[in-house]
């Protein structure tokens, strides 16, 4: 198995993954200096990529290598975890557009929404319009995006592209390189090269032709017996592979820290701190480079307060609260004001409620003037919420039991593991939600060890209370 690994946690993931027997290729520069090692240039099984917000990677590629490359993934720690994507890259659809905005068309592909970009397609895109379009970009599902849509069929590839009625490149490298490698692409597919290629053997050249060759025949065969998407939309015309979307909780980031030191100089918090923002990842990145080797044990307490000194938050910021669900959807909370910010990591923040309805589990009704107070604890199983009146009198506490919170400068986030404690007003304790817990763990969105841990989290907070 081979797979292609990009992103702040490459260094790690190849660690991590050329241990289990899984063929790291096409490393970049940095990597084959920091491994001391030559990697091989050819085509990958499947990709391993950071989201765009760096809370975790898309696995895309052949079923067999992409379940194989999450399986060790999900094995980092009890807060990683991970989603398949309904609309796979490089699955093949027969799609019907529902909506047409400024930069694009939503189509309805059956298994779930895509975006097709205008400049993705030759012709002009209409609602109701029912065409064949092909996946070519994911979206993670805690994001707000959609899948990104192609008209044009092809099969893409690190090393080169074939496009499904195109013709060969032109320039230099096109048929001097298939007169190179003695191969040709399939009958109706042009080919294109890709920049990897310039660094690929020709015996790799020619195994990522045959490869796609491959995958462009299993394309013809499926759309060959395919009905007109005029009469089959919306449905999936070709599988295409498997994606598959792992966010990496702050035990899980942690878990990397171990695997990168193996290799290089990492500070504590390495993972942490990088999945902030681009200044965080920039100041690891120098922080690193100033230090010859690790400490006397190679690992401190994680620095939250200089983070948070340093990058946020920090007392009259705002923060928002990034609550995840175990199905794999975010959830906002909106923002609340940062009132102070602690040593240990811990980030009080209040929110003005707007009357209207109640409060979840309390029974007591929301009015105007009612203020929320969340303390929030970098690296805790929990965090309270302490509902109070005009007057300061409490109305009730809510305690919500989740995944390690991470305080980001901008948002907090973890996810919610369903089952929470209450304290009402007259200082009855409350646990509940245990029967949401035991679903999510029979659906398979949470796994076993992470249920337990929430319910011996949720036992020693209603202990605490009473």
């Amino acid at each position: 198995m081979t797979v292609r690994v990009r992103g702040i946690y490459t260094t790690a993931l190849t660690r991590l993954l050329s241990d289990a027997g899984i063929d790291v290729v096409q490393a970049s520069g940095p990597i084959e200096d920091r491994f001391e090692d030559d990697f091989s240039v050819e085509r990958a099984g499947a990709a391993v990529a950071t989201t765009d917000d760096r809370q975790g990677v898309g696995v895309s590629g052949d079923r067999e290598t992409v379940e194989r490359v999450v399986a060790e993934l999900r094995g980092l720690g009890r807060d990683t975890l991970s989603w398949a994507d309904p609309l796979p890259v490089r699955a093949v659809y027969a799609g019907e557009v529902t909506e047409t905005l400024s930069s694009g068309a939503v189509v309805d592909c059956g298994d779930g929404e895509g975006f097709l970009p205008y400049s993705n397609s030759d012709e002009r895109v209409e609602t109701g319009d029912r065409l064949r379009v092909q996946v070519i970009e994911g979206a993670a599902p805690w994001t707000d995006g959609r899948a990104v849509l192609d008209t044009t069929v092809g099969v893409r590839g690190d090393l080169l592209t074939l496009v499904r009625g195109g013709s060969t490149s032109t320039t230099a490298s096109g048929p001097a390189m298939l007169d190179v490698i003695s191969a040709d692409p399939r009958d109706g597919w042009g080919v294109s090269w890709e920049r990897a290629s310039d660094e690929a053997g020709f015996d790799a050249i020619a195994e990522a032709l045959e490869a796609a060759n491959e995958r462009a025949a299993a394309i013809d065969e499926a759309l060959a017996g395919a009905d007109d998407p005029a009469d089959a939309a919306p449905a999936r015309q070709f599988d295409g592979g498997a994606t598959t979307w792992v966010w990496f909780g702050r035990e899980s980031r942690f878990a990397l820290d171990e695997r990168r030191r193996d290799v290089t100089t990492t500070m504590a918090g390495h993972h942490r701190v990088k999945a902030g923002s681009n200044s965080a990842s920039a100041a690891v990145d120098y922080v690193e480079a100033l230090c010859d080797e690790p400490g006397a044990d190679g690992e401190t307490d994680f620095p939250f307060a200089v983070t948070a000194r340093q990058f946020g938050p920090q007392a009259g910021d705002t923060l928002g609260l990034g609550h995840g669900k175990p199905d794999g959807r975010l959830i906002s909370l909106g923002r609340a004001a940062v009132q102070q910010v602690d040593a240990d990591g811990t980030v009080t923040v209040e929110r003005e409620m707007r009357a209207g309805g109640e409060y979840d589990g309390l029974g007591v009704p929301k009015e105007a003037g009612d203020v929320a107070e969340t303390k929030l604890k970098e690296g805790r199983w929990w965090y309270p919420t302490v509902y109070r009146d005009s007057d300061g009198e409490k109305k009730g506490t809510y305690v919500n039991v989740c995944t390690p919170v991470e305080i980001f400068p901008d948002t907090a986030r973890y996810v919610d593991l369903h089952v929470d404690v209450l304290k009402h007003a007259d200082g009855r304790v409350e646990r509940v939600d245990d029967d949401e817990l035991d679903a999510a763990v029979e659906a398979g969105d949470v796994p076993e060890e992470l249920a337990e841990r929430a319910r011996s989290v949720a036992a020693a907070v209603a202990s605490a209370l009473s």
